[in-house]
């Protein structure tokens, strides 16, 4: 046997133990052969294989470097020196490496992807997609460079091309679980959320263990609210990799999203313990304390991501909302300010529930509803587009709610659903709350002709649900609330779409043709502040004419109220107080000797800075008094009480206003520029007390304070409301049906003949 011959037997023999796991043995045994050999460079190049094997990286590095020493066009040696600094993170040099490879060997496909590789991790994708093209070119069954092409690909907005390399990818390899896994990845950017989980459950079924598999297919479910099957993928991830924060985080958002409140908040906790700078994961943990009004927490959870991360998006709306609740208003004009700037550069800074309480200005509340809708619920065409119904004998008008319960949706509505007419319609309920079996539930229940209950339904099943039964007309009774699910509508629950009750304002997106009102809440010139169509009723508010008055009479001693005085009020939810409002409150209280203020405040927090507030307005803290939680019917005796209750601007009282006014208690309201601002005046105009309506700041406090010292005007208005309840709109429910039912027809008809939602008018029947 020549020496040649020896030396391929010996190194055939280190190959083998390094294919056989062998490592250190192959290392060994490769290093005595160099003693023996010093000058042969494959030796120094199995050498350095067996190093970076064992991630000695930079002894790796000595001996590719020792290889090139010797025979500096060795191809294969530049290339995996490069692999080498590659994974040093020493990118540039590995650039240089890759490039000598395939001067030498300009075929080497390995070279050129792992060459887009690196440049793509340098930024230079379209460099990078040059080198992936290069060597499928080369070797069009690299399923590896088809797959780093569509991540490149991707990343460079090219989504649907970056579908095709993946596919190609898939074609060559069926069973790569990555490919797999970023084909998921891209169908879920798509929204194409049934073809990402078939995606990653083929990950998963490849490769058992794949923890990121199971984290993103639980992000797919709970994209499709499909929360029970989203908490059993993130549980099994987090079997196999314990350590991963961000799975712990979004475990947390889908017990939050099951109303598991407590049980999201120790998630959080797991991924802040493991990832102590993890902006996204206060940011949740600050929506969990706010929903268990655990107020502080929440705004200290909400600073701590904005410091971390002060781009992360509609924050800022979070922690003023927050502040409002606490009432903390320092700053407030200029932040007011801040936030308008930002909308009106289309940043991401606000939810638009809260602006509706700190800016006056419709214009404004149309921007953060469109900003908002694009962001998170972006109208989806997964589902075909509806074809035209045929002409039902009964109109199919489907109600979708988290609210079919002891709530304020629940209240105002419970008994439109008794009365509409059978003849014409039928009635739907889709719930997606709590099933309470409360009073409220089971009547409403009762009341309805279908009531389904999709709670554990995907947004993508409730719309198909409701599409199966042919529902006409979807009228969504949330809104931008809590717990509401615009998904469903962004995929087209039915060909006519609404808005009512439950969110005051516009939605901003396209797939609501129609928001209920009237010509007070939304004068014809402020359409234009509306994405949706109006359809104008002679009033807008719902309300149940069968709601059992309170038999409780409380006493002023009951309520903590001083024996004399006059008592004005507001049970209004603290974040509907601002500094103008207060200010004016103060100069009432003061041209009002012994009146006292008694108004509601939901945390600790809010009442010390109140009495704070009244304060520094000249006013003693005892003249404001704070009216606790109560069940319903005490809480509307409590009314009996108090002598006028003074409305907020800009976020009105609504539900709180026509509760007042029913115990007979004059509501004061001072009208604005939007939809919340004017719903207050839409209510006192629906009992026929327009003296009530009042247009400026000063009218509104001079009207106050006359009404308080004036005991006959007093009783004069407080008389003329005694006698307007018993035939009142806002309270004559059968007639509030047959105006709702006019628009509905309305509606149908220009569906039914090809036309497009416009403006729709209600005169009073």
């Amino acid at each position: 046997m020549t020496t040649v011959e020896s030396l391929q037997t010996q190194i055939n023999s280190v190959i083998s133990l390094y294919s056989n796991g062998q490592i250190q043995e192959a290392l060994d045994t490769v290093e005595i052969l160099t003693k023996g050999y010093p000058d042969e460079p494959l030796l120094y190049n199995i050498s350095g294989v067996c190093y970076k094997a064992i991630d000695q990286l930079d002894a790796a590095v000595r001996n590719f470097e020792k290889a090139l020493t010797i025979k500096p066009d060795y191809a294969e040696v530049n290339y995996n020196l490069g692999l080498t600094l590659q994974e040093l993170g020493q990118l540039d040099a590995a650039v240089k490496c890759y490039k000598k490879a395939i001067a030498i060997q300009p075929d080497y496909a390995e070279a050129h992807n792992n060459l887009g590789v690196t440049i793509k991790d340098l930024g230079q994708l379209d460099a990078a997609v040059k080198c992936y093209k290069k060597a499928i070119a080369i070797q069009p069954d690299y399923a590896e460079a088809h797959n780093n092409l569509g991540l490149t690909l991707h990343k460079l907005g090219q989504v649907d091309a970056a579908v095709e390399s993946y596919k190609k990818a898939l074609a060559v390899n069926p069973d790569y679980a990555e490919v797999n896994y970023n084909l998921g990845l891209t169908f879920q950017h798509l929204n194409q959320l049934d073809a990402a989980v078939k995606c990653y459950k083929k990950a998963i079924a490849i490769q058992p263990d794949y923890a990121e598999a199971h984290n993103n297919l639980g992000n797919a479910f709970m994209d499709l609210g499909q929360l029970d099957a989203a908490v059993k993928s993130y549980e099994k991830a987090l079997t196999l990799k314990t350590d991963n924060a961000e799975t712990y985080n979004n475990l947390g958002i889908a017990f939050y999203k099951l109303d598991q409140t407590d049980v999201a908040i120790k998630c959080y906790k797991k991924a802040l313990t493991l990832k102590p700078d993890y902006a996204d994961a206060y940011a949740n943990r600050g929506n969990a304390m706010k929903r268990l009004e655990r107020l502080d927490e929440a705004l200290s959870s909400y600073k701590s991501a904005i410091t971390i991360n002060p781009d992360i998006v509609f924050i800022l709306g979070d922690i003023y909302f927050t502040k409002m609740h606490l009432c903390i208003w320092n700053d407030l004009p200029n932040l007011l300010n801040e936030l308008t700037n930002k909308i009106n550069n289309g940043e991401k800074v606000l939810n638009p529930f809260p602006v509706l309480a700190l800016i006056d200005d419709p214009e404004i509340q149309r921007k953060t509803a469109e900003i908002y809708a694009n962001e998170k619920y972006p109208q989806n065409y997964f589902l075909p587009k509806i074809e035209c119904y045929p002409k039902h004998k009964k109109i199919r008008i489907g109600y979708f709610s988290a609210d079919f319960r002891d709530h304020p949706v629940a209240h105002l509505t419970a008994e439109l659903y008794e009365m509409h007419d059978r003849n014409q319609f039928e009635i739907h309920a889709f719930s997606y709350g709590p099933d309470t079996k409360d009073e409220l539930n089971l009547r409403i229940k009762v009341g309805v002709d279908h009531f389904h209950d999709v709670r554990t339904m995907s947004h993508e099943d409730v719309a198909m649900l409701a599409r199966s039964v042919e529902i006409d007309i979807a009228v969504d009774l949330g809104g931008f609330t809590q717990d509401a699910r615009t998904e469903i509508f962004a995929m087209s629950a039915a060909p006519i779409q609404i808005s009512y009750i439950g969110y005051p304002g516009t939605m901003g997106a396209n797939y609501y043709d129609y928001l209920l009102a009237d010509k007070i809440v939304i004068p014809e010139k402020n359409q234009k502040y509306y994405s949706e169509k109006i359809a104008y009723l002679p009033s807008y508010q719902v309300n149940d004419s069968k709601l059992s008055l309170p038999a409780t009479i409380f006493t002023r001693q009951d309520l903590g109220l001083p024996k004399t005085g006059f008592v004005f009020c507001c049970f209004s939810n603290s974040f509907k107080f601002t500094p103008a409002t207060f200010d004016g409150w103060g100069r009432i209280l003061k041209q009002v000797d012994s009146s006292v203020l008694l108004i509601y405040a939901d945390n600790e927090s809010a009442k010390i800075n109140l009495k704070k507030e009244i304060v520094l307005r000249g006013i003693q803290p005892s003249r404001l008094i704070f009216g606790e939680r109560l069940p319903k019917l005490e809480y509307l005796a409590r009314y009996m009480v108090a002598d006028l209750f003074l409305d907020t601007l800009p976020y009105n009282a609504g539900t709180t206003a026509s509760d007042a006014i029913r115990m007979g208690l004059p509501v004061l309201t001072c009208m604005g520029n939007s939809f919340v601002s004017r719903e207050a005046a839409s209510v006192i105009n629906a009992v026929n007390l327009p003296e009530l309506i009042t247009t400026t700041q000063e009218e509104y406090e001079s009207l106050a304070i006359k009404l308080a010292t004036n005991p006959e005007k007093l009783k004069i208005i407080k008389d003329k409301l005694a006698d307007n309840l018993p035939t009142a709109p806002l309270y004559d429910t059968p007639l509030f049906t047959r105006h709702l039912e006019s628009a509905y027809l309305k509606m149908y008809d220009r569906y039914q003949h090809g036309l497009d939602p416009d403006h729709i008018y209600v005169e009073h029947i």
